[in-house]
């Protein structure tokens, strides 16, 4: 290690060697840096995660079919119904765990009136899972 000479002699040369104490405390203070912050990197916190399946749930809710013809008459799972017999189904339906979807289908010239009716008789029981059933138009 060379900081220079004694020599008063004036020569001004460069120096040829390289001053490696400040590249060593350099290199020393992010060892200990990197030794300090290492432990708190790998620091986990221990927790008991449930365990899920990926099975399926077998129970399925059986589905009530309604269909309602254009003169009124209200068809449970294909047998015609009046409007009090239907209040008493849909009412024990609205019991059942799970409850049953009901799928309804109308004719193309049912009134609306008809379609209100019977989906507010099912929301007054308590029914919640209504779905209307279409069929597709035919491509020629």
């Amino acid at each position: 290690m060379a900081f220079g000479n004694f020599n008063k002699a004036g020569e001004s040369t460069p120096m040829a060697e390289i001053n490696m104490i400040p590249l060593i405390d350099v290199m020393l203070v992010l060892l200990v840096i990197f030794i300090i912050t290492a432990p708190l990197l790998t620091h986990a916190v221990k927790i008991d995660l449930p365990k899920a399946s990926s099975r399926p749930n077998i129970t399925q809710p059986e589905n009530i079919q309604l269909a309602i013809k254009s003169s009124g008459e209200v068809y449970w799972n294909g047998v015609a119904i009046d409007e009090a017999s239907l209040s008493a189904r849909m009412a024990t339906a609205a019991r059942l765990d799970p409850q049953p979807e009901v799928q309804l289908r109308a004719d193309r010239t049912t009134e609306y009136q008809n379609v209100a009716d019977v989906i507010s008789a099912a929301a007054k029981v308590g029914l919640v899972k209504i779905g209307f059933v279409t069929e597709p138009a035919q491509v020629p």
